[in-house]
Order: C-alpha cells, then structure tokens, then sequence
C-alpha cells in the first residue's frame, strides 16, 4: 500500500489529538505539521518527530505532503483548505466544515476543481452503534420512525472559553455549544433520521461570557414525517453523557457517549445496557483516537481507491445546516425551512 505523507495545520488540542490517531492509520504518515505560533509547532513538531512550519505556503511546497489535515479553529477551515487543494493537496478538516454555508461551498467547489478528496471530521459515524441502528433503519426494521432526539448537555468552565480566545466567538468559532460540541450528536440525528423539513430553534447564554451560546434549544420535523429535538449546552454542571435517541413504531435505540446503551425491537432479543465510552461531557481532550483513526482510514482508503470518502465535503455540510438553521430562527422567532437558503 502507497503511504501518504500527512500534514497537520494548527496544534491546539485537536492537532496532536489527530497525530496519534494517524498512528493508527495503515498507508498514512504524519511528515510535517504547521502552526502560526513558533514555539507551538516546534513543540508539536518534536513531540511527533516531524518538521515544523510556521507558514502553511511553505508546508505545501513538500513533494511528501499528499493530505493537509486542518485543525485551527472553525472559522479558518475553508480558508486554509482551499489554499490546499489549490497546491493539489487532498483536504481534511475537523468539524465543522466551516462556519457559513458559502464557505463550505466554496471549499468544496476549490476541491472538486483541483481533483482531489474533501473529507470532514464526523468520526462517529464510525461506531459500531452508528453503524447498527443506522442498517437496522435502512432495512425497516424500526418501522416507522417517530422521533429521533440529541440531547448534548456538557460542561466547560469559562477558563475554557478563555484560553485561546476563539471559542464562543461568531468570527472564529461561528457560535457555541451547538456548533463545536453538538454538532456531533446533531449530525448523527440528521445521518439516521434523514433530511429535516423544518425547525423552530432558540438560544441563549446562561453560564459563561462569551458572544454565542451555550445552551441551544430546537424542535425538528423530518421530511420522512417524524419530529425530534435538539438540547446541546456547555452549562450543565458536572457534564453528562451525549445522547442520541431514536424511536420507531417497532422499537428504540439509545446511544450514549458511542455505546449502544437500548435496543429494543419487535422480534429481536433486547440488548442490554453497554458501558459508555469515555466521553468529552467534561472536558475536551476527554476522548479516545479509536473512531478518528477509522475515519482518517477510510479517507486514506478512499484516495488510493479514487472514491469518495463517507463522510464528503456533501455529508460535513449537511450538520452545519441545521445548526446554522438553529441560530437563524432563534434570530428571527420563526420557523426555518430546509433547504436553507
């Protein structure tokens, strides 16, 4: 199998954090790694054994360098990523893919005309309690599907918000709890449930002093007919396990923190309850490389086989919408159709 040389842009949590999980990775090669901040990327550059940058232009210029994987903060992803696959480089970004809808598009169009791949970070998609409920919906074997519900209610101190001083920013983080801690929970709701017809959301900042929210609040109709909420916060002290709910009209499904936590389906034994992986609800840096890796696999897989990977520039947009969807008619008091325009 080729080996792709990988090179990491930004070394905050999530930089080192995708580091090991390339570690993981069969074909991948973490070569280089580039951060504004010198003493930053030196530090991450020593700690991994690879070469520093402190301008992403000269990174590019590397022969080795096949993917940039984009780990600054969210309002910088299409930017830097379009800037790469100008360079012919293949595209990863953390989520969300960025912070606007015509940012995302415009990163995604950049890709599509420099032939290369475009893949956002969406990593549980690839539990194996995604997998099965998402087969077992497919298949019908939920029946009719009535409500599918994310609940998100973490915890970070304000510390957390300070350090840095682009979290709960709309210029770099592009809003709060919703779209950098839910967005994960909310992208499996929209991956299982199917495409939203409406939503009527609301916001508001109960806890912290930042510009955007945390705590984000949203009831969803499907197109298929079946409702649902959204409950994503970063003020619900001690933090608790994300949840995702999904109930049909012969069974239900509960995922919590990655773990199938109920399964109960007409005809079919009833699981009982996993434990829960370990879980970011009160820290950040609180989770493991495990679904990372399988994900950065499948991108890697998905060029050498010239495919698309599972989760595109198409599938990391579509959670951004609806969270985008949110602020909007917490905005305007009124219900918001999809597709937003």
């Amino acid at each position: 199998m080729k080996e792709l040389g990988f090179g990491i842009v930004g070394g905050g949590v999530i930089g080192p954090f995708h580091a090991k999980a390339l570690s993981m990775v069969k074909g991948a090669k973490l070569v280089a790694v580039c951060d504004v901040r010198q003493p930053v990327a030196e530090e991450f550059a020593r700690q991994f054994g690879v070469d520093a940058y402190t301008d992403l232009s000269e990174m590019l210029k590397r022969e080795d360098l096949d993917v940039v994987d984009i780990c600054t903060p969210s309002g910088l992803h299409a930017k830097l990523g379009i800037q790469a696959a100008e360079a012919g480089k293949h595209v990863q970004v953390e989520k969300p893919i960025d912070i606007t809808l015509e940012r995302a598009d415009a990163l995604i169009k950049a890709c599509e005309k420099a032939g290369v791949k475009l893949s956002v970070i969406f990593q549980h998609r690839f539990d194996e309690a995604t997998k099965k409920v998402k087969e077992a919906v497919e298949e019908g074997r939920f029946g009719k599907l009535i409500l599918g519900d994310a609940y998100v209610k973490w915890y970070r101190t304000q510390e957390y918000y300070d350090k840095g001083g682009w979290r709960g920013t709309w210029k770099y983080d592009g809003g709060g709890s919703l779209i950098n801690q839910s967005i994960h929970t909310i992208d499996l709701q929209r991956y299982i449930m199917g495409d939203p017809d409406w939503l009527f959301g609301r916001i508001a900042v109960m806890a912290h002093k930042i510009e955007t929210e945390d705590l984000g609040l949203a009831i969803i109709e499907f197109k298929n007919g079946a409702k649902g909420v959204i409950e994503g916060s970063t003020a619900v002290y001690p933090g608790l396990p994300e949840r995702l709910e999904i109930h049909g009209e012969k069974g239900t499904a509960i995922i919590e923190s990655g773990k199938l936590v109920k399964w109960a389906i007409q005809g079919e034994e009833e699981v009982l309850e996993e434990k829960a992986e370990m879980s970011a609800a009160a820290e950040a840096s609180a989770i493991s490389e495990n679904s990372h890796a399988l994900q950065i696999q499948d991108f890697v897989n998905a060029i050498l086989e010239d495919r698309e990977p599972l989760v595109n520039g198409y599938e990391g947009r579509k959670a951004l919408e609806v969270v985008l969807a949110v602020y909007r008619s917490a905005q305007t008091g009124e219900i918001v159709k999809f597709p937003l325009k």
